[in-house]
């Protein structure tokens, strides 16, 4: 069964997802820069929305693509929020990168108004979401996560519940942590392949082959060597999430040396002026930075 679809956060995540959306349910939008939404409106059909208040009223699923945990708290919980206007049976689905706390927070504060909240953080970039083949990984009541499958079919290739309320965030800490590693670790043999004289790009094609093979290797050395970063997982987004992770292993008093480490170096490529740059800038930072 169909239901009215609200999408809030028209980024270069939010904008395609929603997209794909509108080609088979009806969709409204909402984001806090209006002519986001009404460039939204001319590429797909749906309509769009200047409140909070306005899209909860009139959605029976509600979809968030936003920046933080801020951002999603004052969405759901603020002036005029979503929780004060969502009809008892609703779903929140969060596809925003928050922490753990905040989703079980979230849940439990919406569970007395019979609101279920989803927090499904995505994988795939903005590449991903254009084509429709994001990665999704989901927390909450099983129950609901059964009932949306066929809105997340229209923009992802793979998902998996994975737990209760903040199962999601915390499988996309272990994303971020291992994307984090191969980026350095992808950045360093480029490097050195440099310096000690290899062709980079018949290194690149004979590694690809073999174990060290990996989505960042296939997708990222081209531009990593053309010193293309316009394009992308921006550095301050990633800084975010690991931040996030950081703070949880350090509650939980779990070793993430390395994480650690390229968490600093994400940091020296914000003080250069590439808080834009897509992540893979680790190599830059190695050629250009220090």
């Amino acid at each position: 069964m169909n239901k009215t679809i609200g999408f809030i956060g028209l980024g270069v995540m939010g904008f395609p997802m929603a997209g794909h959306l509108s080609k088979i349910f009806e969709v409204s939008v909402f984001n806090r820069s209006h002519s986001k939404s009404e460039k939204w409106k001319k590429n797909f059909s749906g309509t769009s929305y200047n409140s909070i208040k306005e899209i909860s009223s009139n959605s029976e699923i509600l979809i968030l693509c936003v920046g933080n945990d801020k951002d999603v708290k004052e969405i759901i919980c603020g002036q005029d929020g979503a929780i004060d206007f969502l009809k008892p049976g609703s779903i929140i689905i969060d596809h925003t990168t928050t922490s753990s706390d905040l989703a079980i927070e979230l849940s439990s504060l919406l569970k007395p108004k019979k609101i279920s909240f989803i927090d499904a953080p995505i994988s795939g970039g903005q590449s991903g979401a254009e084509s429709g083949k994001l990665s999704i990984m989901i927390g909450g009541e099983r129950q609901s996560y059964e009932k949306v499958k066929n809105v997340l079919n229209t923009y992802s290739k793979f998902y998996k519940y994975m737990g209760p309320s903040g199962s999601g965030q915390l499988t996309k800490m272990v994303n971020q942590i291992c994307i984090a590693g191969l980026i350095q670790a992808l950045s360093e043999g480029m490097n050195f392949a440099d310096k000690v004289g290899l062709n980079i790009r018949s290194v690149i094609e004979v590694i690809s082959k073999g174990a060290a093979q990996s989505w960042q290797m296939e997708n990222r050395w081209e531009t990593m060597l053309k010193d293309n970063y316009d394009h992308g997982f921006a550095v301050d987004l990633m800084k975010k999430d690991l931040d996030i992770v950081i703070k949880k292993a350090s509650k939980e008093n779990i070793n993430i040396e390395v994480t650690k480490i390229i968490d600093n170096y994400y940091k020296e490529i914000q003080g250069a002026g590439g808080g834009k740059w897509d992540t893979s800038s680790l190599y830059k930072r190695l050629k250009d930075i220090v």
